[in-house]
Formats: C-alpha cells, sequence, structure tokens
C-alpha cells in the first residue's frame, strides 16, 4: 500500500440563488446539495450563526462526523486483529471552533465518546486502550491540526 493513492470526488452545487444572487447578503440562501456518483444526496448550508438553514447539515457538523466515522472504522478494525468482538458502537462527537476578529476562524478540538460494547470474553482493558491508537492511523485525524480527544466508555456483554 506504500505509495498507493485514493481520489475523492463530489459535487457541490448552490440551490440559494432567491433571483438576485448574491446582490445583497441578506438576500441569499447558502443551502448547497453535495452528491457523488451513485450515492444519496447531502443536502448542506451554512451554520445557522452564520444565516445557515439549521435543517441542512454544515460544513463544521460534516468535520466533526468525518473524524468520529474514521475513529470508529480504525477502531474495529484494530479491535478485530486483537480478537476482541465490538457487537455496539455509539459515539457522541463534539467540537468547537474559535472565531478571529476577521471573521476567520478555525477547530481549535474535537472530542469524541465513545460507547463501545463488547462480547464478555474480551479484553476491557485493551479494548479501551486501542482508542489510543486510533489517532496515528486515521486519514482525517492524521490531516487535521487542531487535538482529537476520546473518552470512551466500554461496556462488557452480560
Amino acid at each position: 500500500m506504500t505509495g498507493e493513492t485514493h481520489s475523492y470526488a463530489v459535487d457541490i452545487k448552490w440551490v440559494g440563488n432567491l433571483g438576485t444572487g448574491t446582490a445583497d447578503f441578506t438576500n441569499y440562501l447558502r443551502d448547497h446539495v453535495i452528491s457523488a456518483a451513485g450515492k444519496h444526496d447531502i443536502e448542506g448550508s451554512a451554520d445557522p450563526a452564520f444565516r445557515g438553514n439549521p435543517k441542512r447539515w454544515n460544513p463544521e457538523e460534516t468535520l466533526v462526523s468525518s473524524i468520529a466515522t474514521c475513529h470508529k472504522l480504525w477502531y474495529l478494525h484494530l479491535c478485530y486483529d486483537a480478537g476482541i468482538v465490538v457487537t455496539g458502537y455509539e459515539d457522541h462527537a463534539t467540537g468547537e471552533m474559535a472565531m478571529n476578529a476577521d471573521g476567520s476562524g478555525q477547530f481549535s478540538w474535537v472530542h469524541l465518546a465513545p460507547r463501545v460494547m463488547i462480547t464478555k470474553d474480551g479484553d476491557a482493558k485493551l479494548a479501551k486502550a486501542l482508542h489510543g491508537k486510533v489517532g496515528a492511523l486515521c486519514f482525517i485525524a492524521r490531516s487535521v491540526n487542531f487535538p482529537i480527544k476520546h473518552d470512551a466508555m466500554i461496556m462488557v456483554e452480560k
């Protein structure tokens, strides 16, 4: 796999022109549609704080989601490699973005809170420790410049 590359393509279409384009800052929607061949569309917008539609996904939410799902996928792989059988996985991921005086901003951190269920013969201590190995492997985590914290809860089936 060394030297191998993977490419990704998505299409973004702005659907917020109310007839006058961006002629007036308050008279256009921030709505867009994200699409890729063979997949369901994702309805997106800006964060409501930036005049976006609260019923659509915003870029900040999809970034946090990308980090959380990449973590989950690598974690499940590491558990498989370690002989730990995961039977359930849920996460409540949060992130914080700090705004600058000029209107720009950047994420300060993302926090993952996975709740993992493993079979009764699994090693709960090792299952918890494996979360600490994910950051070095997850493609998304390795691509961002802010800390990703995690507090995993491991539960063992009775």
